[in-house]
């Protein structure tokens, strides 16, 4: 079976991306818990995050504290929560959702946002994180 995340890096499948550098993707997810609800992936497959050599497994979660701030600024959320959870997409991948109470990082809360809105999202985000290096 294909792995969607690695169809998406390769070019084949379309994404919202925001930011992107050698390693990782940053992209909107299409079913957030809340608006600004984005995924960072490795580029390179691997099925869980706690199987990632131990190099790519630092620079994922150093990337994505690199990238916190930025989102917080954007949304003008409180916190920038992290998830992992691993069962949607077999890629090792981490959420980073923007957060202003506790409850608000539950899965149950996730939705297929509009289209338009996501695009809207993206043009909003990709030239500040572009800035990001």
């Amino acid at each position: 079976m294909s792995c969607i995340f690695c169809e998406i890096v390769a070019g084949r499948i379309p994404a919202l991306a925001v930011w992107e550098d050698r390693n990782h993707l940053l992209m909107l997810d299409i079913r957030p818990v809340a608006p600004g609800h984005l995924l960072l992936l490795p580029k390179k497959h691997s099925e869980d995050l706690f199987l990632l050599p131990q190099r790519e497994y630092s620079r994922l979660l150093e990337t994505a504290r690199t990238l916190a701030p930025v989102l917080r600024r954007l949304t003008g959320a409180r916190r920038i929560g992290l998830v992992v959870e691993g069962f949607g997409v077999p890629h090792a991948h981490v959420h980073l959702v923007p957060v202003n109470k506790a409850g608000e990082l539950n899965p149950a809360r996730a939705k297929a946002a509009a289209p338009a809105r996501l695009r809207a999202l993206q043009r909003r985000f990709a030239p500040r994180f572009r800035k990001v290096r």
